[in-house]
């Protein structure tokens, strides 16, 4: 590619609003002129660990995430080079066998939970954008998507919620905000907010 990308970060907590947000962006720029980095495709490989295990894993903690590939699959990116993202089934908690090409585009969007947390990764963007949803819409979100798309029970989901999901927020996703350049409350539901943005996306990456 003639110059490098413009990077964007956008986290905030589970179901806040977060895809929304880079649908929209893919909407108002085009689908050629961004590329798409999902952090959930870089959870780490439990091949080796039981179903058991796997289960009971905490999918919110820094430690569940392959930052290093993340890294060096967005530095190919960068450099104009396709990456080939890993393809995670939520069904088995790992990784599938399969990858997904993702070609170079004049921006890029990088979306997770945790990519404000993580500074090797942050340094990379451009943009920081932490989506800020209230814990209660956001968990109606959750159990509404894991039993619909996930096949997962409600217990489950509230079990591990209570057990993982929320002290991480508290401790990893939450203090991460501090580092965003941008925070949008209630997340796709904030047109206003959601205008600007975008707005000035078009301006930045245009530059």
């Amino acid at each position: 590619m003639a110059q490098r990308p413009f990077i964007i970060g956008v986290a905030g907590g589970t179901s806040s609003g977060k895809t929304t947000i880079v649908e929209r962006l893919a909407e108002t720029l085009g689908a050629p002129s961004i590329a798409t980095v999902k952090l959930d495709a870089y959870y780490i490989r439990r091949t080796h660990q039981s179903m058991e295990e796997r289960a009971a894993a905490n999918y919110d903690h820094p430690t569940a995430f392959d930052w290093e590939l993340l890294v060096e699959h967005l530095d190919e990116l960068v450099t104009g080079r396709p990456a080939p993202v890993p393809v995670y089934d939520y069904a088995i908690h790992d990784r599938t066998a399969e990858v997904n090409l993702v070609q170079p585009a004049p921006v890029v969007v990088v979306e997770g939970i945790l990519v404000l947390w993580e500074s090797t990764l942050r340094e990379r963007f451009d943009l920081k954008v932490f989506v800020d949803t209230p814990a209660d819409l956001r968990f109606i979100r959750r159990l509404s998507r894991d039993v619909v798309e996930r096949g997962r029970t409600p217990d489950s989901i509230i079990n591990q919620s209570l057990a993982t999901v929320r002290p991480s927020h508290e401790d990893f996703i939450e203090p991460s905000r501090a580092h965003a350049d941008v925070i949008i409350p209630e997340g796709g539901l904030n047109r206003p907010a959601l205008d600007v943005l975008l707005a000035r996306v078009r301006e930045l990456a245009s530059e």
